[in-house]
């Protein structure tokens, strides 16, 4: 098992809680429900059509996919050392391409929880 834990930014909120709710299909709710349990039971080993890594320079991301009829949501996330995975925000998909605001707030807050972790030290 890995552990799955959900980013906090410095205001106290947890993005993919708030994701998660504000998901108005139950059914696609209950699904990324489920890929979230499936990448904490499988980790990295967990490939397509659940997970597909972000092809950018700026190091590894990954997103986790959930579909239901014509409903696709996604959820991004990186691996930390140690069978650990940090989910971070996450969308409902509205077009063909995964909009860049998205992927530029994740890694965001990909690097508040790096220097977080780097000022524990």
């Amino acid at each position: 098992m890995w552990d799955v834990e959900f980013f906090k930014n410095n205001k106290g909120e947890v993005p993919i809680e708030e994701f998660l709710d504000s998901i108005s299909d139950v059914k696609l709710q209950a699904k990324m429900v489920k890929e979230i349990e499936l990448l904490e039971e499988f980790g990295s080993q967990l490939r397509e059509p659940h997970t597909k890594p972000i092809n950018d320079n700026r190091g590894s991301m990954f997103e986790l996919r959930a579909k239901q009829s014509s409903n696709i949501s996604r959820v991004f996330f990186f691996y930390v050392k140690g069978k650990k995975i940090i989910l971070l925000n996450g969308f409902v998909k509205k077009s063909d391409k995964t909009p860049k605001t998205h992927i530029n707030l994740a890694y965001k807050y990909r690097e508040i929880y790096e220097k977080r972790c780097e000022d524990e030290k």
